[in-house]
């Protein structure tokens, strides 16, 4: 089951990453700014961390595993609507349906995670579902710079979307063959317990008044602002910075993915290695130095190089951060890793909107530099509160 949910994740990520080196091309069709242009980032960004409020309860009175599926199938029909959009607002909101949709794959994905594996294995787990969301965003990132020179921007959406399809269908027929052993042996599932809206927002309200889910939330929220918000416009700094196509643009974030990747493959024993605080503390401070290369390399390999740290360093220190919300709440994972998502993109969000402004104004390698020292300041506050254990497995 985790081999397919990885696909759903694979087609997740790319669809969230596809429109970073798209900015100067959307910009020149719709005749907008740069930072106007964004709107397709924050768009889809806002719904996603909005309707994790939704899918968490959803998840739990349904199912994590068919609440995926469902938001799987609508990621392959709004992409498809993405594709045919005319004007710049109706794609705009049509990425907006599109995050919404894909609101329900990835948190969902960790919080089933979550209820199936011991926290003993549970940081090198999400690390094998880490391997699948790096290789969408590598993926999203090259191909999205790719299709705007190769065959057009509207392509990119069009293969989203049956890739979207392909992953819902193969999780349908898993999840009926599975259905249909259970029938026969007799093991059938138990009736989840009817959705109560008062006990969701009082389950809500009580996750919020303990301190470990808000220093959590907090942090993740800084997280995205920094991490997200500044790379989403690597591309177009690449670009207008240091005249490379949108291709080649593309291809220098699939360094970004790459280091992510290299984290992946390496987890466990670099967590053997480090402990989480240690990987907290390492991932910021890399975090730092490739967003100051980016910000102020007078060479593209040195930018390249950046953006591998940036990378490698995001993935240590995010990772550290999901493995604490699996265990902010265990009687109530699904909605506290949700309430994880939700706060990580609306971060996010903010993030890119700031940084719009700031591409506009010729600002950008400032704004650069001032996410590298929040960022390490972040690693930091987050390498004295996580519990420092190391998981057990990790030393084999």
């Amino acid at each position: 089951m985790l081999r397919l949910i990885s696909v759903a994740a694979f087609s997740s990520m790319a669809s969230m990453r596809v429109c970073d080196p798209m900015l100067v091309t959307l910009s020149q069709e719709f005749h907008v700014t740069t930072g106007d242009a964004s709107a397709v980032i924050a768009a889809f960004a806002v719904a996603y961390g909005v309707l994790q409020l939704f899918y968490g309860p959803l998840g739990d009175r349904f199912g994590k595993v068919r609440v995926i599926i469902g938001a799987t199938f609508a990621c392959a029909v709004f992409s498809a609507v993405t594709a045919l959009a005319p004007t710049l607002p109706v794609l705009v909101v049509s990425r907006a349906f599109m995050g919404a949709a894909a609101a329900g794959i990835i948190p969902l994905s960790m919080a089933w995670i979550g209820d199936s594996v011991a926290y003993e294995q549970r940081q090198e787990t999400l690390a094998r579902l880490m391997v699948a969301t790096v290789s969408g965003m590598m993926a999203g990132q090259w191909f999205g710079g790719f299709a705007v020179e190769a065959l057009g921007w509207r392509w990119a959406f069009a293969v989203l979307s049956v890739l979207f399809l392909t992953a819902a269908t193969m999780l349908l027929r898993q999840v009926r063959a599975t259905a249909a052993r259970a029938a026969v042996s007799g093991d059938g599932a138990a009736e989840p317990a009817a959705f109560s809206l008062q006990a969701y927002l009082a389950t809500t309200g009580r996750l919020l008044r303990m301190p470990r889910v808000r220093w959590v939330l907090a942090i993740v929220a800084v997280e995205g602002a920094l991490g997200f918000g500044t790379m989403a416009f690597v591309p177009a700094r690449m670009v207008d910075g240091f005249g490379l196509s949108s291709s080649a643009a593309g291809g220098v974030m699939v360094l970004y993915g790459v280091g992510g990747l290299v984290y992946s493959l390496m987890a466990r024993r670099w967590l053997a290695l480090l402990g989480e605080r240690g990987l907290a503390l390492l991932g910021a401070t890399m975090i730092g130095a490739g967003l100051l290369l980016l910000a102020w390399a007078p060479l593209v390999p040195m930018a390249v190089l950046g953006c591998f740290s940036a990378g490698l360093g995001f993935y240590m220190l995010h990772n550290t951060l999901q493995v604490q919300a699996t265990q902010m709440a265990p009687e109530a994972r699904g909605t506290a890793v949700t309430l994880f998502a939700c706060l990580l993109f609306l971060g996010q969000s903010l993030g890119v909107l700031a940084v719009a402004a700031s591409v506009d104004r010729g600002w950008i390698a400032q704004v650069f530099s001032i996410a590298a020292v929040c960022v390490v300041v972040l690693g930091v506050l987050v390498s004295r509160k996580v519990k420092g254990r190391v998981p057990q497995t990790a030393a084999v």
